[in-house]
C-alpha cells in the first residue's frame, strides 16, 4: 500500500493525473475525532450543493468504515482492485457521490506484487480527469501508508478535537510531514466544539506550536459542533447532511466547502422532518 501511495505521488508530481482534478487527503493524529464522517459529509456537500463530481477513497486500510457510514454493503473492495479487477466495477455510487470502498481484516498486505499496485495507480489515473475532487480519507495516526497518501495531496485537512492528547497528536502529524518531507499544505478543522471559542482557542494553541517549532502558517479550515444529529445519525448509519441539512454541524461544513471551492455558501434546505419540526415550534 505504501508503494501504491508513492506510484500515485509519481504521477501527481509528473502531472500525468489530471491537473484538473484536485487531490486532497483527510488526516488525524488519533483515532475518533470524527475524521471519516469529515469526509463523507464534506464529500456530500461538494458534490449535492456545489454539483462537483467527487471521488472519495477509503485508504484507511484494515479499518474501512465509509461504506459503513452511508449504509451500502460492498461485495468488491480496494483490495479487488490489487488483485486485478478494474477500477471501475469497484466504485459504487450513492447520494450523488461516488465511492472506492477500503477493507477490513488486513491479512497478506505486504504481499501484494508491486505490478498490482502499480495497476491500481494506473486505473486510479484513467479515471481521475472524470472527477472535480478525489478526497482521501486515510487512516488515523501516522505511518508509511498515511504519509505516502499526503504528500501525494495538494492539500490535507487535519481533524482533531479540542482534547488534549488529540491536539499533541495532530501536532506530531503535522510535525513528521514537514521534517521528513518539506510538506506544509495543511488546514486545521478542529470538531466536536462546544462553541466557537473553544474551538478557536484549540486551533491558537495548535497555531502557536506549530508556527513557532515548525515555522508553519497554520491555516484554519473551519470549526464543527458537536450536535445531537451527529450522534443519531452515526448511529442509524445515516448522512447528516442528508438528513439534517440545517443543523449547525452541517451548516459549517457547507462553510469550509464554501471557502474551499472560493464560491458562496448554498442556499439552506430544510429535509421534510426539520420542516415538520420547525412548523410545530411557530405553534
Amino acid at each position: 500500500m505504501e508503494e501504491q501511495a508513492k506510484g500515485l505521488l509519481k504521477l501527481v508530481n509528473e502531472k500525468k493525473i489530471d491537473r484538473n482534478t484536485k487531490f486532497l487527503a483527510v488526516a488525524s493524529g488519533k483515532g475518533g475525532v470524527g475524521k471519516t464522517n469529515f469526509a463523507v459529509n464534506f464529500s456530500y456537500i461538494l458534490a449535492n450543493d456545489f454539483g462537483k463530481k467527487v471521488l472519495l477513497i477509503d485508504a484507511d486500510i484494515g479499518m474501512a468504515n465509509v461504506h459503513i457510514l452511508v449504509n451500502v454493503n460492498t461485495k468488491k473492495t480496494l483490495k479487488d482492485i490489487l488483485s486485478g479487477e478494474k477500477i471501475e466495477d469497484i466504485i459504487f455510487s450513492t447520494r450523488g457521490i461516488d465511492i472506492l470502498p477500503g477493507f477490513s481484516g488486513i491479512d497478506a498486505i505486504n504481499e501484494v506484487e508491486d505490478s498490482a499496485v502499480f495497476r491500481f495507480v494506473q486505473n486510479l489515473n484513467d479515471v481521475s480527469e472524470n472527477y472535480d475532487y478525489i478526497i482521501i480519507d486515510t487512516a488515523a495516526g501516522i505511518d508509511n501508508k498515511v504519509i505516502s497518501f499526503i504528500r501525494a495531496s495538494s492539500k490535507t485537512y487535519v481533524i482533531t478535537t479540542p482534547e488534549p492528547t488529540a491536539i499533541m497528536d495532530a501536532y506530531a502529524l503535522i510535525k513528521s510531514m514537514k521534517k521528513l518531507y518539506d510538506y506544509s499544505d495543511f488546514k486545521i478543522v478542529v470538531n466536536m466544539v462546544k462553541n466557537e471559542e473553544e474551538g478557536i482557542e484549540t486551533y491558537e494553541r495548535l497555531r502557536s506550536s506549530v508556527s513557532k517549532f515548525l515555522d508553519i502558517d497554520l491555516q484554519l479550515g473551519g470549526i464543527l459542533s458537536l450536535t445531537r444529529n451527529i450522534q443519531k445519525t452515526v448511529k442509524r448509519k445515516q448522512i447528516i447532511s442528508e438528513v439534517y441539512p440545517s443543523d449547525k454541524f452541517v451548516l459549517q461544513l457547507k462553510k469550509i466547502a464554501s471557502e474551499e471551492l472560493g464560491e458562496p455558501p448554498p442556499p439552506m434546505k430544510e429535509s421534510f422532518w426539520e420542516k415538520v419540526v420547525n412548523f410545530l415550534k411557530k405553534d
